[in-house]
C-alpha cells in the first residue's frame, strides 16, 4: 500500500500534518526550536525531510543507508524542553512517536484524497509502517504491534503529551516570517522572490489549512486547534477534486521522482525477470 500512497502527490498535502503533530510532542517540539534550521532554511529543511521519507519507501537499500543517518544527525540533539525536562532525541518513546505519527495521518486523509480505508487495508497499512519503522531502527518493542495495540497508544500520547508548543504555533502563523522559495529553477526563483510579499500570506494561510485539516480530529482537539464546518465543506470539495483530477495525470506528473524512479525500475525488472 505504501508503494501506491507515499509517493502519490497526494501525500504532499498530509504530510504538514504529521509534522505538526510531531512537534507537538514537548520533547520533539523542544528539540525542532533548539536545533532544526526549519525558521532559516524551511524549503530546504521540507525538501530533505520528503526525500527522507521517499527513500524509505522507494530506496531499496538506500533505506537502510538513510535509516543510519538519520540516528547518527539525532544523536548529539539533547536539552530540555518548555517544562524543564531533559529530552535527547534518540529517546525510542519520542523517536517512535515521530514515526507513529504517520499511520493515523495516512489513515485520516485518504477518506478525502482517494478513499477510505477497510478494515483490512488498516492492518496491511499499519503492518507495512511498522516494517518501515524497522528500517528506521526502532525496535518492536517500542511500538505497538498490532493496530489493535496502537489505539490506546496513540489516545494516551494525545491526552497526556501533546500541546500547542511554540513551533506548533509558528507553523500554524498565517504572519511568521518565511523566506522566498530558493529551490527550482532560477526564473521561478526571481519571480517568486519578486511576488513573495503577496504570495507570503495566502500561501502560511492555506499551509495552515491544509495541516490542521489532515490532522486526525483528536489530534487537533489534543493541541486545541480550532476547525470549523466551513473548513470541513472547503476540504471535501478538495478531495473530491484530488480524487478526480490525479488518477487521470500521467506518471511523470502523479508520482514524485523517487517514486517515479523506482516504478520504472520495478518494470524493467519484471521485463526481465
Amino acid at each position: 500500500m505504501l508503494w501506491s500512497v507515499a509517493g502519490d502527490v497526494r501525500a504532499l498535502f498530509m504530510l504538514p500534518a504529521a509534522l505538526t503533530m510531531q512537534v507537538a510532542h514537548p520533547a520533539i517540539g523542544a528539540g525542532v526550536d533548539d536545533h532544526s534550521v526549519f525558521r532559516t532554511d524551511p524549503w530546504g529543511r521540507g525538501e530533505r525531510s520528503l526525500r527522507s521519507v521517499q527513500l524509505w519507501i522507494y530506496g531499496g537499500e538506500r533505506a537502510a543507508e538513510e535509516g543510519r543517518r538519520l540516528r547518527a544527525l539525532h544523536k548529539e540533539i539533547q536539552g530540555s524542553d518548555a517544562h524543564g525536562r531533559r529530552y535527547h532525541a534518540l529517546n525510542p518513546a519520542y523517536y517512535a512517536w515521530v514515526h507513529a505519527t504517520g499511520y493515523p495521518v495516512y489513515r485520516h486523509g485518504l477518506r478525502y484524497l482517494a478513499r477510505p480505508l477497510t478494515e483490512a487495508q488498516e492492518r496491511q497499512l499499519y503492518a507495512e509502517w511498522l516494517r518501515v519503522g524497522r528500517v528506521l531502527g526502532i525496535h518492536d518493542r517500542d511500538m505497538p504491534q498490532t493496530i489493535e495495540e496502537f489505539w490506546p497508544y496513540y489516545r494516551r500520547v494525545l491526552d497526556e503529551e501533546l500541546e500547542a508548543t511554540v513551533v506548533v504555533r509558528e507553523l500554524l502563523d498565517a504572519d511568521a516570517p518565511v523566506p522566498a522559495p530558493d529551490r527550482g529553477p532560477l526564473p521561478v526563483r526571481l519571480a517568486l522572490r519578486l511576488l513573495w510579499p503577496l504570495l507570503r500570506g495566502p500561501f502560511q494561510r492555506a499551509r495552515a489549512f491544509l495541516t490542521v485539516g489532515f490532522m486526525p480530529p483528536d489530534a487537533r482537539a489534543a493541541i486545541g486547534l480550532d476547525w470549523t464546518p466551513a473548513q470541513e465543506r472547503r476540504l471535501r470539495r478538495l478531495g473530491l477534486a484530488a480524487r478526480a483530477v490525479v488518477p487521470l495525470l500521467p506518471e511523470r506528473l502523479r508520482y514524485l521522482p523517487l517514486a517515479r524512479e523506482a516504478r520504472a525500475e520495478a518494470r524493467r525488472q519484471a521485463r526481465r525477470g
